[in-house]
């Protein structure tokens, strides 16, 4: 099965303008498990650029993705790291591995692609060893960002086809019916915000081109982190993220 984002990493050759995660995916691995020496598939490789990040910690770790022009992506970003991750072109539904294989698998921006969600997280369930963990991020649905984007689908605008949006209950719901235990959730604020990169989007077809981080005001920019670092630590922060994500552990196996 496809993923609609192949068009978008298509037409993603250059990299460099494409938003990072800020880590967020490594970072929120690092709260449940060391990642030295670990055995790590990245489903839907996107941009690559968490799984390098993973690779720098001394896990080997491998990138699934059914488009070759993500993998490509892939393979020229192998060019230029210290570090190598290693390409697999499937379908992530049907991961060409053997159960019990990985030690963490993940996936970003993913999830949302799928009407029925369920099977992929069973296969990701398969191919993890007992006690492996599986984090799935995903976009938050109480967000403006969702309505923008289900206009934009709905005037086949939208950049990666049909997506969907979960809630933090809905995702944990879904995990958890798979087979896992939940053991971590986090949620992230979008940097720049989302309307800077709306304006930045609609400029560059004008051949204006802003900078792809703005500057800021930093005495601005202090307030607005202070107050993120409080609001995290709140449940309710989680209908204000525009992005969220759950990691589940699989049970060990009793004899």
């Amino acid at each position: 099965m496809e993923c609609p984002e192949r068009v978008f990493w298509q037409q993603k050759a250059q990299i460099e303008e494409v938003y990072s995660n800020v880590d967020r995916i490594y970072c929120n691995l690092k709260q449940v498990t060391d990642l030295k020496h670990k055995k790590i598939l990245e489903v839907g490789a996107g941009s690559g650029r968490d799984s390098f990040k993973l690779a720098n910690e001394g896990a080997t770790v491998y990138v699934l993705d059914f488009s070759l022009h993500a993998l490509d992506i892939i393979q020229r970003l192998n060019q230029n790291n210290s570090v190598r991750v290693f390409p697999i072109q499937a379908d992530a539904f049907y991961t060409p591995v053997s159960d019990d294989t990985f030690d963490i698998v993940f996936h970003q921006g993913l999830l949302e692609h799928f009407k029925n969600p369920l099977p992929l997280l069973k296969e990701n369930y398969r191919i993890l060893k007992d006690g492996g963990f599986l984090l799935v991020d995903v976009p938050q649905r109480y967000h403006i960002y969702t309505l923008i984007k289900h206009i934009l689908i709905f005037f086949n605008k939208w950049f990666a086809g049909w997506e969907t949006e979960f809630s933090i209950k809905q995702l944990k719901g879904l995990v958890r019916q798979a087979g896992f235990v939940v053991r971590h959730c986090y949620g992230s604020w979008m940097r720049p915000s989302f309307f800077y990169r709306v304006c930045r989007e609609i400029l560059k077809k004008a051949n204006i081109r802003l900078p792809l981080y703005p500057r800021g005001f930093k005495p601005t920019r202090r307030i607005r982190d202070i107050l993120r670092e409080h609001l995290i630590t709140h449940r309710w922060a989680f209908y204000t993220f525009l992005d969220i994500g759950v990691i589940g552990q699989k049970i060990v196996k009793t004899k």
